[in-house]
């Protein structure tokens, strides 16, 4: 289980510290983070998309190999997005400009 919480982790593994079931994989706030664009906080603290990908792909043994090209395109997307918001300030417009699709809207 891969968890991606907007606090601070030690709350989640104190919570499920006495579980059987030890496979949890939690993402959270580190402070980290300064004066930067609302993504980039989110990838400083590792609970941005690309991270959560990467985690996905590291907790599923059965991709053995076949995982890190999509590992290498996430380091990839990651060192993009480092660049543009140095160069122009702001999230990448895949970011700011992604809308949630459902059925009724594709």
């Amino acid at each position: 289980m891969i968890f991606a919480f907007h606090g601070y982790p030690t709350l989640i593994h104190e919570l499920t510290y006495r579980r059987d079931n030890q496979n949890v994989s939690v993402h959270g706030y580190q402070e980290e983070g300064t004066i930067t664009t609302p993504f980039d906080m989110r990838v400083q603290n590792e609970i941005d998309r690309f991270n959560l990908v990467k985690d996905a792909i590291m907790h599923l043994p059965q991709l053995a190999n076949r995982g890190s090209y999509l590992i290498q395109k996430m380091n990839d997307k990651l060192v993009e997005h480092k660049q543009y918001i140095a160069e122009y300030g702001q999230d990448l417009e895949e970011v700011r400009d992604w809308e949630w699709h459902t059925p009724d809207n594709k």
